[in-house]
């Protein structure tokens, strides 16, 4: 058996032994919205160092377990705090998460970030639906041999982000009157901030937004068939588009701040997905 397939069935057992849940939505919680995973229905939890083999979360405010529970009446499963590739895991340990929560039942991924905006347009504190990505610059989970349990060897990706969550995603924040951008987002290794080059780089590629998340976990997504959307709440403007140099804290800081409008729009996008695919 494919090692990787291996271990990923191996932490599904683990979970299985533990929880007896289904979720309909995956939510990924990025910087800043750790505390959300506490305000749902709450109905089980599970710390990452409890799942066999499962990578550990190392950045600071990545609580580090799974929430099972509910939005409204949506069942979900949270992740409250991710695994990056910048922390030394190999990207396939990165996507082992959005895979297990795919095993567990769920239909859609719904990925949240903090990201640097690199549209002049964009402000921090605004938030940005991603209609598209770049994954050029992060290996792609998919190198190596194709685990055809999960996926076809060769993936379409003309629409990684759904149209019609994308669509409900717009409606939502509308009815909250919350302004919402729209762009690209592009994933870089990290850890260490962009400089003003490479921000110029990606602004010609036809990025918006920029991180160091997201990109794989949508690649895996999409190999396996889920439903993707994503929301990035832009918490600072990118190297060289101002004076300032950029800090974690700053980061945190941003998020931290707009996290109540982001919570909203998040429930009041989960509620109205739930109605959508169980209708």
């Amino acid at each position: 058996m494919n090692p990787v397939y291996e271990k990923l069935l191996k932490c599904y057992d683990s979970v299985k032994e533990k929880v007896d849940f289904k979720p309909l939505v995956a939510l990924v919680l990025g910087s800043g919205l750790g505390g959300y995973a506490d305000e749902i229905r709450v109905v089980e939890t599970l710390d990452y160092s409890e799942i066999e083999g499962f990578p550990v979360s190392t950045v600071p405010g990545h609580k580090g377990r799974f929430v099972f529970g509910y939005v409204g009446e949506v069942p979900v499963v949270v992740m409250q705090g991710r695994v990056h590739y910048y922390e030394g895991y190999s990207i396939q340990d990165v996507v082992l998460p959005t895979r297990l929560m795919k095993l567990m039942g769920a239909e859609v991924l719904f990925l949240t970030n903090a990201s640097g905006g690199i549209n002049y347009d964009f402000a921090p504190g605004d938030f940005m639906l991603i209609t598209d990505q770049i994954s050029s610059f992060v290996p792609s989970p998919l190198i190596g041999q194709n685990i055809e349990e999960l996926g076809p060897r060769f993936c379409d990706m003309s629409e990684v982000y759904d149209k019609d969550l994308r669509e409900i995603i717009r409606l939502s924040a509308k009815k909250l009157d919350i302004p919402l951008k729209e762009g690209v987002y592009v994933q870089l290794t990290g850890p260490a901030f962009e400089t003003p080059a490479e921000i110029r780089m990606c602004r010609t590629l036809g990025a918006d937004a920029v991180g160091m998340s997201t990109v794989c976990e949508a690649v895996a997504a999409n190999h396996m068939g889920m439903k993707i959307c994503g929301i990035s709440c832009i918490s600072n403007l990118a190297c060289g588009m101002t004076d300032n140099p950029l800090s974690h804290a700053e980061v945190q800081e941003t998020a931290d701040r707009v996290a109540p409008l982001f919570k909203k729009l998040i429930t009041e996008s989960i509620e109205n997905i739930g109605a959508g695919v169980i209708r």
